[in-house]
Formats: C-alpha cells, structure tokens, sequence
C-alpha cells in the first residue's frame, strides 16, 4: 500500500495558513509531528493520532492492477486517518527524518524529503535559491 499521498496531503494541510475550521486542530496535530524533532517523539505522536483516527484498510482491484490494499474510509469524509496513516507508513519505511521543515529562516513550511541520500533542507526549489544567494552575497560582503 503506497501511502505517499496521504502523506503529502498532510504536508499541504500543515503548510495551509487557513484550513477550514474542522481540519484546523488537525494541522496543528500534525505540524506537531513535524516539529517534534526526535524519532521517539514522532513515533508516540503518530502513535496518539494512530489512536484518535483509526483507519481500516481493504483490498480493492481497479484500472487494471490486481488486488491492493486502500484505506476503506473516502479521504475527503475522513481526511485525518489518511494524513496520519501516511505519515505513519513514511516514519515506518523510511524513518522519521524524512519529515522536515525548510532551513530557509524565512519560510518554515514542512516537507516530505524523498530524496535518495535524505539531503533535503528546503521545502521548493525556489526557498533553496533564496537561501543560496544570501549566502552567495554575505560570502561577498565578508570578502571585501
């Protein structure tokens, strides 16, 4: 069951500034995760979540694939137990620093980092040309 979607759902709902109101304990829930900066404390958050919104897989066969595993709940009538499954099938495959915060001082917003050697610093490629040029112009100004 690949739950990478659920997972970058959640990343959108804890970047979203203005969640509608029912969702918005939910990203501070989930930003919590983000934030939590240990493995043992993303795992325990994950683990309460877990709890508050369980989910209940089933095997479904459709376009053409054969029988695989899905969430039985619609995300959009149950979006909580999506975003935590996947963030808890993320932590579980690959670990809990796959879940970061862009290093840019001005942004902060949360990421998955799904690079192949766990290099991620920046949530888009525009936070990581931001952050370069500084740098680029403070190497500058030292240097003169």
């Amino acid at each position: 069951m690949d739950l990478t979607s659920y997972a970058e759902w959640a990343v959108r709902l804890v970047n979203d500034p203005d969640p509608p109101p029912p969702l918005r304990e939910l990203r501070d829930q989930l930003a919590a995760v983000f934030d939590a900066g240990d493995e043992a404390t993303v795992a325990a958050l994950l683990n309460v979540l877990l709890v508050l919104h369980p989910v209940r897989p089933q095997l479904a066969a459709h376009d053409g694939r054969g029988w695989h595993l899905h969430l039985a709940e619609d995300p959009t009538d149950n979006p909580a137990a999506g975003a935590v499954m996947g963030l808890a099938a993320v932590v579980a495959e690959h670990g809990a620093e796959r879940l970061g915060r862009c290093q840019d001082p001005r942004c902060g917003r949360a990421f998955l980092d799904t690079s192949s050697n766990r290099s991620r610093r920046y949530c888009s490629s525009r936070c990581a040309t931001r952050a370069n040029v500084a740098a680029y112009r403070a190497r500058r100004r030292g240097g003169q």
